[in-house]
């Protein structure tokens, strides 16, 4: 019975940052999830990174369903890129099996940290009208070179995606905060279901009870931020996700830490 008690007080948390992570800035799942079950639950490292990958998908789905229902989601371009993303994302990963390995997981999670700061100290303001100014063919060019980007990255380092598509969107393409989030999470739940399915094609099928509970709360926790997202203020949502993206950085970090 304690067991059971631990494996739904860990999973509940876990996916609440999760779900928060993603519903609010489009952060991968696998960035919290997999550390606190390897942690907590002892769980083997690639079936936590696939019940990761997987509770991805539907947190994903719904996210992008709420913010494409509040016209925040930048569907051709998503394609485009998604497409871009998902090749370089196995050459990346090829490539990465050439060189010498390196521990380059924390990568993803100060980035997280940074990223955080960045929201909170310099918020995105761009707005749409201002995205319009840019021609169809400039977006759709600037989409399939950053999508190249954060594939091979993606794939080299093998964590961080959501992350570098926030910052990519925001920074080089100059989405407003709530379609760089909405197209983010458009993409990812394309990303993760294809990671979801190699891992579990690969390793089997994890722990049913962990698996089901992970997927459930996530789900719940993303829908929950995506409608708060999609009815607050350009600068309230720049300061919440800012806040949760430091919150959910220090908190893996220390988890990286103890595990």
């Amino acid at each position: 019975m304690s067991s059971l008690f631990l494996t739904i007080i860990v999973t509940f948390f876990a996916g609440m940052g999760a779900g928060l992570g993603t519903g609010f800035a489009g952060m991968s799942a696998a960035a919290v999830i997999s550390p606190m079950l390897i942690t907590f639950l002892g769980m083997d490292p690639y079936m936590a990174v696939g019940i990761a990958l997987s509770s991805d998908v539907l947190a994903s789905a719904i996210s992008a369903y709420t913010y494409g229902k509040n016209k925040n989601l930048d569907i051709k371009n998503g394609l485009i890129m998604m497409v871009s993303v998902l090749i370089f994302t196995v050459v990346g990963s090829y490539v990465s099996s050439l060189v010498p390995s390196a521990t380059m997981g924390n990568f993803s999670v100060f980035m997280t940290f940074l990223l955080g700061i960045k929201f909170i100290i310099r918020p995105v303001m761009t707005t749409k009208e201002a995205m319009e100014g840019v021609s169809a063919k400039k977006r759709a060019i600037q989409s399939v070179v950053c999508g190249i980007l954060i594939g091979f990255i993606c794939g080299f380092i093998g964590a961080g995606g959501g992350m570098m598509m926030l910052l990519i969107l925001t920074s080089v393409l100059g989405y407003e905060l709530k379609t760089a989030v909405g197209t983010s999470v458009f993409i990812m739940t394309f990303t993760a279901l294809t990671g979801a399915v190699s891992h579990f094609a690969i390793g089997g099928i994890p722990d049913i009870t962990v698996w089901i509970l992970c997927i459930v709360f996530t789900l719940i926790w993303a829908r929950i931020a995506a409608i708060f997202a999609n009815k607050a203020t350009p600068e309230t949502l720049n300061r919440a996700t800012g806040v949760i993206l430091v919150i959910l950085g220090i908190v893996v970090m220390l988890f990286s830490y103890l595990g």
